[in-house]
């Protein structure tokens, strides 16, 4: 079998599957700094998905510094803080990043159709990589999950179950990156772009209504999606 992790549309709109978890990866940012000139634009005029900044990219280029401030550690700084440490990465902190998602499990008979659809689904730019997947709880339980989860190993420090999975990453090297951007300008783009797969602003909004509901504690909560639904809705 095969497990995918969706950090994006694959959330609310998955590939054909057995059971989804939901849970999240470590060390990651979620923005909508991925061009997309395909499914939510064209090329002519591109509109803007998500992808991910890995915590090596964030340490590495300080340009990344001020969105993550701005939204990562808002929870954990007062404002003033922030107007006079916007070049700071305090490694305590940025080493704890989370990103919220969900990874399916597909089974053996259908890898090969899934493998398939998801390349020509994620083709603008984007790459596959294996990373660690948390799993904080299972949805659509069955005799398949059961015997699959029973498998996994657990981490030593939460005791969360691990998947290392295939997740398709629209890496800061490849042509369709345009971040860091700022908030205001992705969500002028949002608001006025479509394209085969329909509105843009419709997948901002199915994304981050998917993700609050991902942890019923609350924790899922992305700032930065919140902030730009705002922006997009005004």
């Amino acid at each position: 079998g095969m497990w995918v992790i969706g950090y994006g549309s694959l959330i609310f709109k998955p590939p054909h599957h057995s059971f989804r978890v939901n849970g999240y990866l470590k060390g990651f940012i979620r923005r909508f700094w991925q061009s997309s000139s395909d499914h939510r634009g064209t090329p002519e005029a591109p509109g803007r998905v998500v992808t991910l900044i890995s915590l090596d990219d964030l340490k590495s280029n300080t340009k990344f510094h001020n969105d993550l401030h701005m939204y990562e550690l808002r929870a954990t700084h007062q404002e003033t803080e922030l107007k006079h440490n916007r070049e700071s990465t305090p490694a305590q902190i940025v080493d704890d990043l989370k990103v919220w998602g969900v990874a399916y499990y597909v089974e053996p008979q259908d890898v090969a159709e899934v493998k398939e659809y998801l390349d020509v689904r994620e083709q603008d730019g984007y790459t596959t990589h294996k990373v660690p997947f948390h799993i904080l709880n299972v949805e659509n339980e069955n005799d398949v999950s059961k015997r699959i989860l029973a498998q996994l190993p657990r981490d030593t420090s939460s005791g969360d179950c691990i998947i290392e999975s295939m997740i398709y990453i629209g890496t800061i090297d490849n042509e369709s990156f345009v971040g860091p951007e700022a908030i205001e300008d992705t969500a002028s783009k949002i608001s006025v772009s479509s394209g085969p797969s329909g509105l843009n602003s419709e997948y901002l909004l199915e994304l981050t209504n998917a993700v609050r509901h991902l942890d019923k504690q609350d924790r899922s909560r992305d700032y930065y999606l919140e902030d730009l639904v705002e922006l997009v809705q005004r």
